[in-house]
C-alpha cells in the first residue's frame, strides 16, 4: 500500500500485488476510483471534469465503485459523498469509513482485501444505522464501468417443458426500459447489455440470477463480480440482485442485497468478490461467454 495523489485529489491510497492495482479516494467517498492490471487501463469509468472536486451542492458521480442503499429515492440516495473518509490499513487491504450521513443517519463503510498473488479482491460493504429507530433498506454496490464494453447477466439453468413447470427467476424493467433497444440482447442463457457511446438514451434492466455473478467484458478483460445469494431474502426492485444501467458515457454493473431492518447502532453487510480475467475478447455470442466463463466458474 502507498499513499498517492490521483488527479487533483491529494489523499488517495493505492493497493497492488504483482498483477493488479486499485486506488481509493480519501478526500471523498468511500470510493474505489481505479481498478485494473498494473500498468493497464482502468476498467472503471472516470468523469475527468469531476476528478479532484471536494465541494458541490449536488451529488457527483465521479465514476469508480461506490456504495448506496436501496430502494432508490432522490431525497435519500443522492446525498453528496464529498467529505473526507477515514482510511485504516489492515492486512492486505484497507477499510474506508464515511461519516454518518446527516440526512439519512446511515454510515457507509467498505472493507477491501487484495489477494497477495491473484487478480482478485474481496469487498465487504457495511451500512450502519446511527438513527434512534430501526430502518429498512438494502445494500446496493455500483461499479461504473468504462465505455465500449458489454455487461453479462446469467439466466438461471434451462430445462424442458413439462419437466419444469414453475418460474425460476424474475426480470425487472423501468418506465424508460426499451426491450427493442439494440444495446439489449435477450438470449437463452444470458442477457447482454452493450454500452454505446452514440446512444444517449438511458437504459436499465434488472434480474434475479441464482448463479450469483455478473460480468463486464471490455479491453479484452472480463471484470467478474460474484455475490452470495440469500434465497430466503426479499430483494428490492421487484426481486432483483443484479442490475445494469447504461447511457452514452458509461455502464453501471450493480449488485443488491436483500431488504433488511437495521436496528439502532446495527449494520447489514454485502460481500463481493472481484476477479479480472485477461486475454478474453468481448463476446459476440453466447458460445463466447460460455467459453470465457470456464476460466473463472
Amino acid at each position: 500500500m502507498e499513499k498517492i495523489a490521483y488527479g487533483s485529489w491529494e489523499n488517495c491510497y493505492r493497493l497492488a500485488n504483482n498483477q493488479i492495482d486499485l486506488i481509493v479516494t480519501a478526500d471523498v467517498g468511500p470510493r474505489i476510483i481505479r481498478f485494473g492490471f498494473v500498468g493497464g487501463k482502468n476498467v472503471f469509468h472516470e468523469y475527468p471534469h469531476q476528478i479532484g472536486i471536494t465541494a458541490s451542492d449536488e451529488w457527483l458521480n465521479f465514476g469508480g465503485h461506490r456504495l448506496w442503499h436501496a430502494p432508490e429515492s432522490v431525497e435519500r440516495t443522492y446525498y453528496p459523498d464529498l467529505e473526507p473518509v477515514l482510511v485504516q490499513e489492515i492486512e492486505n487491504g484497507l477499510i474506508l469509513t464515511q461519516k454518518p450521513e446527516p440526512t439519512t443517519g446511515i454510515q457507509k463503510q467498505i472493507r477491501i482485501v487484495l489477494s497477495p498473488t491473484k487478480p482478485e479482491v474481496q469487498l465487504t460493504h457495511h451500512l450502519i444505522n446511527h438513527n434512534l429507530w430501526a430502518i429498512e433498506t438494502a445494500p446496493w454496490s455500483i461499479s461504473v464501468m468504462a465505455p465500449g464494453g458489454t455487461a453479462i447477466l446469467p439466466l438461471p439453468p434451462r430445462g424442458p417443458h413439462p419437466d419444469f413447470l414453475l418460474p425460476t427467476s424474475t426480470i425487472s424493467i423501468w418506465p424508460y426500459t426499451n426491450l427493442k433497444d439494440s444495446r439489449l440482447q435477450l438470449g437463452e442463457h444470458f442477457i447482454m447489455v452493450k454500452q454505446d457511446s452514440n446512444c444517449k438514451l438511458p437504459q436499465k434492466i434488472g434480474i434475479f440470477t441464482s448463479d450469483g455473478w455478473a460480468a463486464y467484458a471490455n479491453y479484452d478483460i472480463y471484470f467478474v463480480k460474484q455475490v452470495p445469494i440469500q434465497f430466503d431474502g426479499i430483494y428490492p426492485d421487484l426481486g432483483t440482485n443484479f442490475e445494469v444501467f447504461t447511457d452514452n458515457e458509461m455502464l453501471e454493473l450493480e449488485a443488491l442485497g436483500p431488504l433488511e431492518s437495521i436496528p439502532p447502532k446495527g449494520k447489514i453487510d454485502h460481500m463481493e468478490h472481484w476477479t479480472l480475467v485477461p486475454k478474453v475478447s468481448e463476446p459476440k455470442s453466447e458460445a463466447d461467454i460460455i467459453e470465457a466463463t470456464s476460466q473463472f466458474l
